[in-house]
């Protein structure tokens, strides 16, 4: 499957099918035991995203790839950063627009669209939570090298590990029909895609920084370009 279908099947998934779901998860809402380890590892790792960036970012823009329903956005221009905050859904960019706090809005431009696409220019830094664990590392290679030279910062995004028990769980979910389902999260060995990357000329280093296991949430944030 190519990038561009890829995205098209995420995009389908949350602008038409998880909307609410989302809606729901990220807010204070009350939701099952599942959804809530779900929420709480998503909260930690957000932490740990941002944790990565100068706590000053006054004057610095970063890209909020996959933004989602905003908070990450929020936390950032709290910091004093200008954000153009991404999302392929728009109705998930409807629900960011709407909590995103008054005194924040000059600061915060969202957009719905390609999270990765050049014409929204070039970024101190950009953080990109749970929004490429569906590609290939084909694909992320590709990405990861023509975005190299727009982020001169860090990018710090994550990715599905490949580990025993969510290996069982890609396995045992492909046996199962998708079609209102999330696309299939596609899980990696961090070596495997940093001798990719080094392979296809790309300059820019790859780092494992924290990985979260939080029930059905498990995800390893990444940290590619800037300084160790």
């Amino acid at each position: 499957m190519t990038y561009e279908a890829t995205r098209d099947r995420v995009e389908t998934y949350f602008d038409k099918s998880a909307t609410k779901v989302w809606e729901r998860l990220t807010s204070d809402a009350p939701v099952s035991g599942i959804r809530a380890t779900v929420r709480a590892g998503r909260d930690k790792m957000r932490d740990i995203m941002l944790a990565e960036l100068p706590a000053d970012l006054t004057g610095l823009r970063v890209l909020d790839a996959g933004c989602g329903t905003g908070a990450k956005a929020v936390a950032l221009a709290e910091r004093g950063a200008q954000v153009v905050a991404i999302d392929i859904a728009p109705e998930l960019i409807k629900i960011a627009e709407a909590r995103c706090p008054d005194r924040l809005r000059k600061q915060i431009t969202f957009h719905a669209g390609d999270m990765l696409d050049s014409a929204h220019g070039t970024f101190d830094h950009a953080v990109a939570m749970d929004s490429m664990i569906y590609y290939s590392d084909a694909m992320l290679v590709s990405l990861l090298k023509a975005n190299e030279s727009r982020i001169r910062g860090k990018f710090v995004f994550t990715l599905a590990p490949r580990t025993p028990l969510l290996m069982a769980m890609f396995r045992v979910g492909k046996l199962f029909p998708r079609s209102d389902r999330s696309p299939v999260m596609i899980p990696h060995k961090t070596a495997k895609l940093a001798s990719d990357l080094r392979i296809a000329g790309v300059q820019g280093k790859l780092a494992e920084v924290e990985r979260v296991t939080s029930g059905f949430y498990i995800s390893q944030c990444l940290r590619f370009g800037g300084r160790p």
